[in-house]
């Protein structure tokens, strides 16, 4: 049985999409290295509670074969701020990322700076004189 439990989640792995543009946070990658790590035997892994298993597996078939957009459709293809779905992925996208990463790092630094630095006429030397 733990044979076929492993067949079935590889042809899930092949199924699921892949999105090189988050790299590091793909879920596709991440559902790949985590059924590397449940299945290291391969066919011939232990499966301690084939029951979670058997659940977290329909779970992730449900998720990709979208059982829950066909179940639930929506009535526009933008979200609650107007932004579509491919003006998402190019925000979320790991290069656009990086880059907002890059500015709050300029802002908090600049905040840092501007706020950490006590002006002169605050210090109590000078407010006892």
């Amino acid at each position: 049985m733990a044979a076929t439990r492993y067949r079935r989640f590889l042809k899930l792995c092949e199924e699921w999409p892949k999105d090189e543009s988050k790299k590091g946070r793909d879920l596709g990658t991440f559902l790949r290295q985590r059924v590397a790590s449940a299945f290291r035997e391969g066919e011939n892994t232990q499966i301690s509670d084939p029951e979670k298993c058997d659940q977290m597996f329909e779970s992730l078939a449900r998720i990709n074969s979208n059982v829950y957009k066909e179940k639930f459709p929506r009535a526009k293809d933008t979200s609650f701020t107007g932004v579509t779905v491919e003006e998402c992925r190019m925000l979320l996208a790991t290069g656009n990322m990086q880059h907002t990463d890059e500015e709050k790092k300029g802002l908090w630094k600049t905040l840092m700076d501007r706020f950490s630095s006590k002006p002169e006429d605050a210090t109590p030397e000078k407010a006892e004189k």
